[in-house]
């Protein structure tokens, strides 16, 4: 499978959070506004490709010469919760407004099971490691356009006449799966 079609692939057809209905929590908490989404999808985006990088390598050249595979959820979480731990201290350092206002969504990176996804589907659909980064960018990338849009609608909605049973949580799930249908749409886009 060539680069192109593995990212587009990621992007959109495979989108994480509106096709395999991954990283719910922070996609639907992080979604406020379009700022707070783009800073959470770029610190999502650093930790899975870093993930990426280093996993890859420790799953082929340790776990696996080793017969050491069932291990792999417990390395792979360790690595990842280390990689947010780094990011946490560089945002508190170096941009304490975005650190401020991603609250406890920041530490929950360390539990966004997307970016486990990526690791596994790396493993599982035997990626080489420059495949490995093209898939991971292109998953936290449609993982941070997907934020970004849903934080579009949710502005629009402010001043939206919405009935006041639908207002709050249930618009915000009809918007969702909306989004989640046009997505669909990119089905057909690679053969």
């Amino acid at each position: 499978m060539n680069l192109a079609k593995i990212f587009l692939s990621a992007l959109l057809i495979d989108n994480i959070v509106l096709m395999r209905f991954l990283a719910l929590c922070p996609f639907i908490g992080m979604s406020i506004d379009v700022s707070k989404s783009v800073g959470m999808g770029l610190a999502v985006t650093f930790v899975t490709v870093i993930a990426t990088v280093v996993t890859w390598p420790l799953y082929n050249f340790v776990l696996l010469p080793l017969n050491l595979t069932f291990l792999k959820i417990l390395v792979f979480i360790l690595v990842i919760a280390s990689l947010v731990q780094l990011v946490e201290f560089f945002l508190k350092k170096n941009v304490p407004g975005l650190y401020a206002s991603m609250g406890i969504y920041l530490p929950l990176i360390t539990t966004n099971c997307a970016i486990l996804a990526v690791t596994f589907d790396n493993v599982s659909k035997g990626f080489n490691l420059i495949e490995s980064v093209v898939y991971a960018v292109g998953v936290a990338l449609g993982f941070m356009l997907s934020l970004v849009l849903l934080a579009g609608v949710r502005d629009r909605l402010k001043t939206a006449p919405i009935p006041k049973f639908l207002q709050g949580t249930p618009i915000l799930f009809a918007s969702t799966s909306l989004l989640a249908v046009a997505f669909m749409g990119f089905s057909g886009l690679i053969k």
